[in-house]
């Protein structure tokens, strides 16, 4: 096969030079060109036409989103970020995905990076992600971006609702847990606004990010939905029309009464938080009032959480190949056979709800038949 042919746009010659090396050391990826700056990297792009472009935040001239913005509309071209572990790089990294990025990766020395060798790993397994996507993927990628850019509202309307003070909430009556990594804060932008603001369910999502990226990402979703997103904390309770973000670098499970506990216990899968040890943890609870929903990313965290919502009569979507910018985490859950509904991205607002409605309805005929239902959640 021909190799992943690689354009790195970084306004420092050192980072042009020590990514290229590891992108180069891959074997199955070429460095095809680089540019010092967003001007230089659309004229780059233009004539080497790459398979996908390395793309740092902050650079003179054009930054990395004026790049992206540009790019997509006149060469469209598959883009991880290079970010810095800042919370203004979260904040711009995530204008970056919300432009077009398929992925990033933070840089672990902030913007000259001397240790990028440390997330050679990520940063060669992201880029060979891109690459793989089908032209039907990023085509329907692509066009929800452009249509997010018509939504989206101005940006004081995007600006953080601080969580209102809830007096006498009690735990949710059904629990939805999403996960997704790579493709997957496009795809929860897809998924989690369109939600229904009297939703009869609690929300958790485990999206695979770094520390300081998920409480951007959590007020982003706030913003644009109609149900509240917060990063979640220790001992938040699980409330139905409320979704919780698990925070970087933390697993998150609750407790028997419906409340939020974080854990600093060795990654899952590669990856802290990791769905599997969520799902693991709230499906012996949750039983049949659980809905696992896989969504794009590489790997196949998940699976095994998904294994054990079925096996405590719980029910799981997983993301439809031709929509999952990665069918990593989705794919292995359908091909392990435990996928009760494979759903296209456009779809899985609209199929939760319908699920978390039909449970409802469900429960109620089976208490007026005299069969009874499983025990709510301890208060």
């Amino acid at each position: 096969m021909a190799p992943i042919r690689v354009l790195v746009v970084d306004d420092s010659a050192f980072m042009r030079h020590a990514v290229g090396r590891l992108i180069g050391e891959a074997g199955d990826l070429v460095v095809v060109g680089s540019a010092s700056n967003g001007e230089e990297g659309l004229k780059a792009a233009a004539s080497l036409k790459p398979d996908v472009i390395t793309l740092d935040v902050e650079m003179p001239v054009l930054d990395g989103p004026g790049m992206l913005r540009r790019l997509m509309a006149t060469s469209p071209t598959r883009v991880v970020m290079l970010s810095s572990l800042t919370t203004e790089g979260a904040a711009v990294t995530l204008d970056a995905l919300d432009a077009g990025a398929i992925d990033f990766v933070a840089k672990p020395g902030g913007s000259l990076s001397i240790d990028v060798g440390r997330v050679s790993g990520d940063l060669v397994a992201k880029i060979r992600a891109a690459a793989g996507m089908s032209e039907a993927s990023f085509l329907a990628h692509r066009n929800r971006v452009a249509r997010r850019a018509m939504l989206r509202p101005a940006p004081a309307v995007q600006k953080a609702v601080a969580r209102p003070v809830r007096v006498g909430a009690t735990t949710a009556r059904r629990l939805v847990v999403i996960a997704s990594s790579t493709g997957g804060p496009s795809a929860l932008n897809a998924v989690v606004p369109l939600l229904p603001g009297n939703l009869a369910a609690g929300v958790l999502i485990v999206q695979h990010m770094p520390p300081g990226f998920t409480a951007s990402l959590a007020d982003r979703l706030h913003a644009g939905g109609k149900i509240g997103v917060h990063e979640a904390a220790a001992n938040d309770l699980i409330t139905d029309g409320e979704a919780l973000l698990a925070p970087g670098d933390f697993h998150m499970i609750s407790s028997a009464s419906g409340r939020i506990q974080l854990s600093s216990l060795p990654p899952v899968n590669a990856v802290r938080p990791a769905a599997d040890v969520t799902l693991q943890a709230v499906a012996p609870v949750w039983r049949d009032r659980i809905l696992c929903v896989v969504l794009t990313g590489m790997g196949a965290d998940g699976r095994e959480g998904a294994r054990a919502v079925k096996s405590h009569g719980g029910t799981v979507f997983a993301q439809d190949r031709e929509s999952s910018a990665v069918w990593g985490m989705p794919g292995s859950v359908v091909e392990a056979g435990l996928a009760d509904k494979v759903v296209p991205l456009d779809r899985m607002a609209d199929a939760i709800a319908a699920w978390v409605a039909n449970a409802g309805a469900t429960r109620v005929a089976g208490a007026s038949a005299g069969l009874g239902s499983m025990p709510m959640a301890r208060r």
